[in-house]
């Protein structure tokens, strides 16, 4: 079965879009590893601790078979950065490996070059997805989960179990 990384905010990652794919991964035999900008303990928005197997600097895409960065209001801070994006980019280069993001993080993914030309959706609470997601030439799609060939994004907490199916169906 496959090696999925999850990408966590060090502090305020959603904790439905964490677990729920999670456990439907699980659930289908894969092995989820999560990775954080300092490994050790992340906390969610809840203030639930969970434990994480590496940190950021530490990942090397080669090394799974699937990367998603989860979302949160702590992605801003903590996933927005140069060891996100190279993550991103090595598993878009990296032929037929399934990547993308819930939440939030589909605007870091964007950001980093990795869903342009491609169909995406994520969140847009604050309105300005599509402005951001059409300055990084991706296509804005209003729905709960987008899958554009391997790559999956979903728009938040509602739709976190789909997206863990989707990815499993990809895998």
């Amino acid at each position: 079965m496959a090696k999925v990384l999850f990408l966590i905010a060090q502090e305020g990652f959603q904790t439905k879009e964490y677990h729920d794919p999670k456990r439907v991964l699980e659930g289908a035999g894969h092995t989820v590893l999560t990775a954080s900008m300092d490994g050790e303990t992340a906390t969610s928005n809840t203030g639930e601790k969970t434990p994480v197997d590496l940190a950021l600097h530490e990942v090397h895409a080669e090394n799974y078979d699937a990367v998603f960065a989860i979302g949160g209001p702590g992605a801003p801070k903590f996933l927005d950065n140069d060891e996100t994006a190279r993550i991103m980019k090595e598993a878009e280069a990296r032929p037929g490996m399934p990547y993308g993001a819930i939440c939030f993080s589909s605007r870091i993914l964007a950001k980093a070059g990795v869903l342009n030309g491609k169909r995406a959706t994520g969140w847009d609470g604050d309105g300005r997805l599509a402005e951001i997601f059409e300055e990084y030439g991706v296509r804005y799609e209003r729905l709960p989960v987008v899958t554009d060939g391997r790559v999956v994004t979903a728009d938040g907490p509602a739709s976190a179990e789909e997206f863990g199916n989707t990815i499993a169906r990809l895998l």
